[in-house]
């Protein structure tokens, strides 16, 4: 689908990355279309998945979540099944808020958002008690320097 985007549709996509918020007249009238043009867009653009979806951000610190941690995983255990039990007991922590299976030293990186080292221990305790790993080990944010949704159209 990528080569079916255009300037007009990578216009629309920086747009709505911005704020979704925006009326299809607000947008047709950012992008200088017509309400129609920028309706058949948006449509396509959902159509073929590429909008996934509209969410509002919202500020973690404002609602108390001051701790970022990224959590490495080593495994001895490579299984599909392993890695099923690991996935579905991961989906059920709220507080994991990215998950990736990795290349190189560490197998999988989770991102977790919590209030502070005892809540990231009550994560922690959870984790252990469900799957069994050959390493895990916790990196603490001290600072959070760069954080966007927006891809760089």
């Amino acid at each position: 689908m990528t080569e079916n985007i255009d300037d007009l549709d990578r216009r629309l996509l920086i747009a709505l990355q911005r704020d979704a918020t925006l009326s299809l007249d607000a947008l047709a009238e950012q992008l200088s279309v017509s309400t129609n043009t920028c309706w058949r867009r948006v449509k396509r653009l959902e159509d073929a998945g590429i909008i996934l979806r509209r969410v509002s951000i919202v500020d973690p610190a404002a609602l108390g979540f001051n701790q970022t941690v990224f959590i490495s995983v080593k495994t001895r255990d490579h299984s599909q099944d392993w890695l099923d039990r690991f996935a579905k007991t991961v989906s059920r922590i709220p507080d994991v808020v990215e998950f990736y299976r990795m290349a190189g030293d560490v197998d999988y990186l989770l991102k977790v958002l919590c209030r502070d080292v005892s809540d990231y221990d009550r994560i922690y305790k959870t984790l252990i008690r469900e799957t069994e790993f050959a390493d895990i080990s916790a990196t603490f944010a001290m600072e959070c320097i760069k954080n966007t949704t927006e891809l760089p159209l």
